[in-house]
């Protein structure tokens, strides 16, 4: 790793970690993490560590969450501040057990970010928020640049991969949701393969994405979290992989970022360019 690189990860780690956070980028062992940080972007965990729902395909714990921390905006705008990161990626746990799903504490750190980091470009990675309208226009309000929610997989396969609450149709509905709120916000959206979908399935999925108004999209190899997890059906080659990179430009996605190792975040800023 080269020295850059190093510093700049060490230096994320001790100051998100001083200030209480969590990073994706390490929590989730993101193969890209060295190359988006060095270029001055990371994505970062609000609202605690257990999810109220369970994913077959997610390593991230279910349980009772903790209330919000009130000071956690705060503490996401200074640890932004102080490293100098010029994209920022907010996403979260989903917190069924909240009134506001947590949309208010997704408004809440944009609002913060906006006031500490000008010029700062900020994403918000969000759950589905239950669906609910009155959710997304707090966090519209608030006015990130992009808005991200994942279909993670093809319908067929979304029972066996989502946990029973999450929906295709429903994942459909938030992305057209955010659309209908705010024509000036980004929609991004994105799918795992190598979980026994056809090629057929991906680029109906895609269809279906770009129908709902999102403009990027990600494809990425699923990998298995370990044990007791949906094993991994098929490592996609990297030729397929360009092919529906090449079907996403043709349904006319304004950028389509698929390959092996990309995920939800992966080199966000150029997307967004």
């Amino acid at each position: 790793m080269k020295p850059r690189i190093r510093f700049v990860e060490n230096e994320l780690t001790e100051r998100v970690g001083g200030c209480g956070l969590k990073s994706v980028c390490q929590s989730a062992h993101c193969p890209n993490r060295s190359e988006c940080w060095s270029h001055g972007t990371a994505t970062f965990m609000i609202l605690g560590d257990l999810c109220t729902r369970s994913c077959r395909f997610c390593a991230v714990k279910a349980g009772r969450p903790a209330q919000p921390d009130a000071e956690e905006p705060a503490k996401l705008a200074q640890a932004i501040k102080t490293l100098g990161l010029k994209y920022a990626v907010i996403t979260s746990v989903t917190r069924d057990d909240l009134p506001d799903y947590g949309a208010g504490q997704f408004a809440a750190c944009v609002h913060a970010l906006r006031a500490a980091v000008p010029g700062l470009t900020i994403e918000t990675l969000v759950p589905d928020f239950n669906c609910d309208k009155n959710s997304f226009a707090k966090l519209a309000r608030a006015k990130p640049d992009v808005v991200s929610h994942n279909l993670e997989t093809v319908e067929r396969l979304t029972p066996e991969v989502r946990d029973r609450r999450a929906a295709y149709r429903k994942s459909l509905e938030v992305l057209r949701a955010v659309r209908s709120i705010s024509d000036k916000i980004i929609t991004k959206s994105g799918i795992m393969v190598g979980l026994g979908e056809t090629d057929d399935e991906v680029v109906r999925t895609m269809a279906d994405a770009r129908d709902a108004g999102v403009e990027l999209f990600t494809i990425g190899q699923y990998l298995s979290p370990g044990k007791g997890y949906l094993p991994v059906k098929e490592y996609v080659s990297a030729e397929k992989f360009a092919e529906y990179g090449r079907a996403g430009y043709e349904l006319g996605f304004r950028h389509v970022a698929s390959g092996p190792l990309v995920r939800s975040s992966y080199r966000a800023a150029e997307a967004l360019r």
